[in-house]
């Protein structure tokens, strides 16, 4: 995957507005977004700066820096050591540009106290205020065709994960067994990575919305939680489907006809300008009128 310059040059038309001199973005899923180069930097810094009226440049771990060029990102890249003061580095790297930035913004769903302030300290005449977050998550709620085939790609891999795991069901293994199975299958098939862990649960343990796969042994004629979702070009899907281990009874059946009618009654609801509160009260309102609304503690 590419550099393309697109997604940046609409960011900085947005900042442009705004009059921001220096944005700087700490978010490494924005950096992805905007760059195509994706890695969680964990307690290194990994930031990229974007200005007015100079060329952007990425601050990353040396580590990354023959990564990043790969991707064709024609600016400067600046690679850092562990040994080495990286925020005095790229402070330096901004007033090379800048030496006196009077509106900054930062993604302040994202940046740590610790970075914030010492941005404040060492350009002390700058504006701060100016929140960036909203403005990148406004301009990815908009999907371009190539983001759209890749969404689908990831959909369609989480079904193969799926179908998997559903073959791998059997009484007497473990939740955990059941996980390594669909997560091996899935990567056999060249599915890189998982979006997030697992999530295989049975019987009363499905009842935790938020549970984690466990080595509790699922038993016949009980329902199986499946909750998983793939990554594929650095977009994720994530679904959740439950299923019956044997035959399911009257009970189980009764349940799943009143899921399935909150799910189509809110699916037919959905359009243009609706809010998402507002089909969450249609699917929520079936379940409610069904006599198991105290049961839906999940949104």
């Amino acid at each position: 995957m590419k550099f393309d310059s697109t997604r940046l040059n609409k960011f900085r038309t947005s900042l442009n507005e705004k009059q921001i001199d220096v944005a700087f973005i700490s978010d490494f899923k924005t950096i992805q977004y905007l760059t195509t180069f994706g890695s969680d930097p964990f307690e290194r810094i990994l930031a990229m700066l974007i200005f007015a009226d100079q060329d952007p440049f990425v601050f990353a771990p040396a580590l990354e820096e023959q990564v990043i060029l790969n991707t064709g990102w024609p600016f400067a890249v600046y690679p850092y050591q562990d040994d080495q003061d990286g925020m005095t580095m790229l402070m330096n790297q901004i007033k090379v540009r800048n030496t006196n930035p009077l509106k900054v913004g930062t993604e302040k769903a994202n940046i740590t106290a610790d970075k914030y302030e010492r941005l404040m300290n060492e350009f002390n005449e700058a504006d701060f205020t100016e929140n960036i977050t909203p403005i990148i998550e406004h301009q990815k709620l908009f999907k371009e065709t190539d983001e759209i085939a890749k969404l689908i790609q990831a959909g369609r891999d989480a079904d193969l994960a799926f179908e998997a795991g559903f073959k791998a069901l059997e009484a007497g293994k473990t939740e955990l067994q059941i996980a390594a199975a669909l997560e091996y299958a899935t990567k056999l098939r060249n599915v890189p990575e998982m979006s997030f862990g697992t999530l295989v649960q049975g019987g009363a343990h499905a009842a935790d919305p938020h549970g984690e796969t466990s080595s509790r042994v699922l038993k016949e004629n009980e329902l199986v939680l499946f909750d998983l979702g793939t990554v594929y070009e650095g977009y994720i899907s994530d679904a959740t489907r439950t299923v019956s281990l044997g035959e399911p009874t009257d009970f189980m059946r009764e349940i799943h006809s009143i899921v399935l009618e909150a799910q189509l009654a809110a699916q037919d609801a959905v359009k243009p300008g609706i809010a998402a509160a507002e089909l969450d009260s249609v699917a929520r309102d079936v379940i409610t009128n069904a006599g198991y609304g105290q049961y839906f503690i999940h949104r």
